[in-house]
């Protein structure tokens, strides 16, 4: 062997040398975590980096190791902080030994313990630098300021396709027995990314025909809901043209998603009971002003009609001389009282016209008893006018009592301009 020439075991022993001797303790590192993965023994493995510049590899990196028997310390100290789940992208504190896996030549950091105050500081922070951003651009409260509907029966629903949050948010408006229309607009709900896959499902809606966007998520550690404190996502909330209105499953902070949403709940199950509840109270409202318009009604027919009988006991009682001029009195009283008492039925009519009206859009169903129906194309849009309609398209029909599905044979103008089709059932 050549004087200075090492062999391979000489070099990463005196490598593992300098590196006690550098680092005899073990030592608290800050980074960000990339490419995690958990083994069936129950090990974790990830890179901790000092991210670059958007799209560039990271400034630095460090392989980290956290063996199943340190993993077990670890999840206790991340659940007695209030919920912690170690994640892609997550910033982290955490404390290890340096070392040389001499049988690959690779410098690692053997974990032991981590700081999730450090972590849960980090999002609060940011939490609070969004919500002052966007209050001064004056978007805190824009979607707050839009009005709910009276009847908002066509819901657009961003959440985890399958999901349980998904079950219990349908299940709920179904059991109100109220004709409700869901459009959903996939998204995940957390993990690395979920933030963009929130914004587009938002994106999707914007152009919808929906009443009100309901975002749901069931619970999870604080750090998977980080997802909801995202900027972009608070912006997408913010600048939505209906009211936006949350169901995500907290413990006990609000998220920025919350804060500039039109209304919050803590599970996805209230969520929708709150809108169930809007609903039934709009149409309880409709009902009391219906039967009071009755009611008034009623009251001054009652009303003209006792002046009426106090004239014609006067009439009675006026000599033979005064008969003739109160007599004439008495008719131009009849005919002022007839007068008022129509144009008072008439507003009456009116208002319970309007009204009418009002319950008939609140409440479909009862328009499709009359024998109304509602066609729709494969996507859920309603059709309007068959112009719109091509040969072989496939329609929906709902009907009060079920849906039919058709297929478009031809698309025909009537000589007005316009518009009949003839289908055949698909």
């Amino acid at each position: 062997m050549e004087s200075g020439t090492f062999t391979v075991r000489e070099l990463t022993s005196g490598i593992h040398t300098a590196l006690n001797a550098w680092f005899p303790r073990e030592v608290w590192v800050q980074g960000q975590i990339a490419n995690l993965s958990r083994s069936p023994a129950g090990h974790v493995y990830f890179h901790l980096v000092d991210p670059g510049p958007p799209g560039e590899p990271p400034d630095a990196s460090i392989g980290v190791v956290l063996f199943a028997a340190a993993r077990q310390y670890v999840n206790t100290v991340l659940r007695q902080a209030g919920g912690v789940r170690m994640a892609d992208g997550m910033s982290i504190r955490i404390r290890g030994r340096i070392e040389l896996f001499t049988q690959q030549g690779r410098l690692q950091l053997r974990m032991s313990g981590i700081d999730p105050d450090y972590t849960l500081g980090l999002i609060a922070t940011d939490r609070q630098r969004v919500l002052e951003i966007l209050t001064r651009e004056g978007l805190a409260e824009r979607n707050r300021n839009l009005t709910l509907p009276p009847g908002p029966l066509r819901v657009g629903l961003v959440t985890s396709p399958g999901s349980a949050a998904m079950a219990d948010f349908v299940h709920e408006l179904e059991a109100s027995g109220l004709a409700w229309r869901v459009v959903l607009a996939p998204a995940r709900m957390q993990g690395q990314g979920a933030e963009h896959t929130l914004v587009a499902a938002l994106e999707h809606l914007r152009d919808a025909p929906v009443d009100v966007v309901a975002i749901i998520r069931g619970g999870g550690a604080k750090t998977d809901l980080a997802l909801f404190d995202h900027e972009i996502v608070a912006r997408a909330v913010a600048m939505m043209p209906v009211p936006v209105t949350t169901g995500i499953g907290h413990e006990t902070d609000t998220s920025v998603t919350d804060a500039v949403a039109h209304s919050s709940c803590k599970t996805p199950t209230a969520c929708a009971a709150r809108l169930v509840e809007h609903v039934r109270r709009s149409i309880e409202r409709v009902d009391t002003l219906w039967h009071a318009i009755g009611s008034r009604s009623s009251v001054l027919v009652q009303r003209y009609e006792r002046r009426l009988d106090a004239s014609l006991a006067s009439l009675v009682r006026l000599s033979s001389a005064t008969l003739e001029r109160q007599h004439q009195r008495t008719i131009d009283a009849e005919r002022r009282a007839a007068r008022a008492a129509l144009a008072a039925l008439e507003r009456a009519e009116l208002r319970l016209d309007r009204d009418t009206a009002r319950v008939a859009a609140v409440d479909p169903e009862r328009a499709m008893a009359r024998g109304w129906s509602i066609t729709t194309d494969p996507s859920g849009r309603v059709v309007r006018t068959a112009r719109d309609l091509t040969e072989g398209q496939q329609l929906v029909t709902v009907l009060v009592d079920g849906t039919v599905v058709s297929r478009v044979e031809r698309v025909e103008l009537d000589r007005r301009g316009a518009v009949g089709t003839m289908a055949s059932d698909g």
